[in-house]
């Protein structure tokens, strides 16, 4: 994928009958997993239009592609926004996310949830700016009524942090500290009656692992099944632990939809956990570290041996996709992000190659800033044992 203004693949073939459309999302979710493997997402290019995320029943828009925190010029910080029935969810904040989120053309009155997968700095940084910029804002400039956030509970360790004595804050408790770090402004623009408190349009809750799942701050990501964390008529989201170095909890998120299913990564090691809540759904995005382009940043080796530690190599993404038995892979969070470092032309031959020695037959797609995914079932999935180097993106 070239790094143009709002790039589009089309994974939308044969949209849903509208007798399959008056199907309730639940009765089609128990079917879910069954049928993707039968019918998968096409990826075909379609022209870009800044208003064509909004126009499928279902569609992702990866609006920054870069990890982290460090920013860079070319790309913007992780952060993708997932369109269901014209209603936006986004999943983590970085570095530009509300700008991007404008510039893909998605609407703000539309958006509903706010996905954090963990929260260190390059997933959260632009979060709370989605409600000190936009909550109460008049037209197509902001929302008015609440957003749905969902994002890790404390860690139960305490905090290192000069001046912030107690233990390290979960999303709830992030979240109100940053409201009053951001006092000032709103306290003035509602001093002249032109403003609001941006914590009343936020409807904030901490995500926890099941208790069963045995998991802690040093047992971060043990094997588990997904557990729900939220569900409405638009969407079930499922999640389940990965593991991220020191981060705990850290989350992959899955949404079904009655149009089709996606599941963010987000920042993980290798681990089953992936392959578990990525069964048979149509599209993995998945966060792709290479090796060799570390090496030639420079950094210190004792960086480097935390960073792939850490992060999933991109030589391992095919094989992920297909245990999974995903319909399309698209890769993001891309380490290094800068493209003088480690080219598009670099990325996707290494993806291909991935995909090549997993023999995985589905769809592979390196991300971009502003690319725009429709997603539909169609009928064309290759069968996972064809290298499938012929339709490949």
């Amino acid at each position: 994928m070239c790094q143009n203004h709002q790039p589009t693949q089309d994974l939308a073939s044969n949209p849903p009958s509208e007798e399959t459309r008056q199907t309730s999302r639940r009765t089609l979710l128990g079917a879910v997993a069954a049928s993707a493997v039968a019918a998968a997402p096409l990826l075909t290019a379609a022209p870009a239009a800044a208003a064509s995320a909004s126009a499928a029943p279902l569609s992702l828009v990866l609006l920054g592609t870069n990890s982290g925190p460090p920013p860079l010029a070319d790309r913007y910080g992780i952060s993708s926004a997932l369109v269901v029935n014209g209603r936006t969810y986004v999943v983590d904040c970085g570095r530009g996310a509300v700008s991007q989120y404008l510039r893909a053309g998605l609407s703000m009155p539309s958006l509903t949830g706010i996905f954090l997968t963990h929260l260190h700095a390059d997933h959260i940084v632009d979060y709370y700016a989605f409600p000190l910029l936009a909550a109460g804002a008049s037209g197509a400039q902001g929302f008015r009524t609440p957003v749905s956030v969902y994002g890790p509970g404390p860690a139960g360790v305490p905090s290192t942090v000069a001046g912030a004595p107690g233990p390290v804050p979960g999303t709830v408790e992030m979240t109100r500290l940053a409201g009053q770090a951001y006092a000032a402004a709103p306290t003035f623009f509602m001093t002249e009656h032109i403003g609001i408190d941006p914590a009343t349009l936020l409807d904030v809750r901490d995500v926890l692992p099941p208790s069963a799942a045995g998991a802690s701050a040093t047992n971060t990501a043990p094997v588990m099944r997904p557990f729900t964390v939220m569900e409405n008529d638009d969407v079930k989201v499922t999640a389940v632990l990965v593991p991220h170095g020191a981060v705990f909890p850290a989350y992959a998120y899955r949404f079904d939809t009655d149009h089709g299913s996606v599941v963010f990564s987000g920042d993980t090691a290798l681990t089953p956990n992936i392959v578990t809540l990525a069964q048979g759904a149509d599209v993995l995005v998945h966060e792709a570290l290479y090796p060799a382009g570390l090496a030639a940043l420079g950094l210190p080796q004792s960086l480097i041996d935390h960073i792939l530690a850490t992060h999933t190599d991109v030589a391992e993404l095919g094989r992920i996709a297909s245990e999974s038995g995903v319909g399309a892979l698209v890769a993001t969070h891309l380490s290094p992000g800068n493209p003088a470092t480690v080219s598009d032309a670099t990325w996707r031959r290494l993806l291909h190659d991935s995909a090549d020695r997993a023999r995985y037959g589905g769809r592979v797609v390196l991300g971009a800033d502003l690319l725009h995914v429709p997603i539909g079932r169609g009928r064309a999935r290759r069968g996972q044992g064809s290298s499938g180097g012929s339709g490949r993106l």
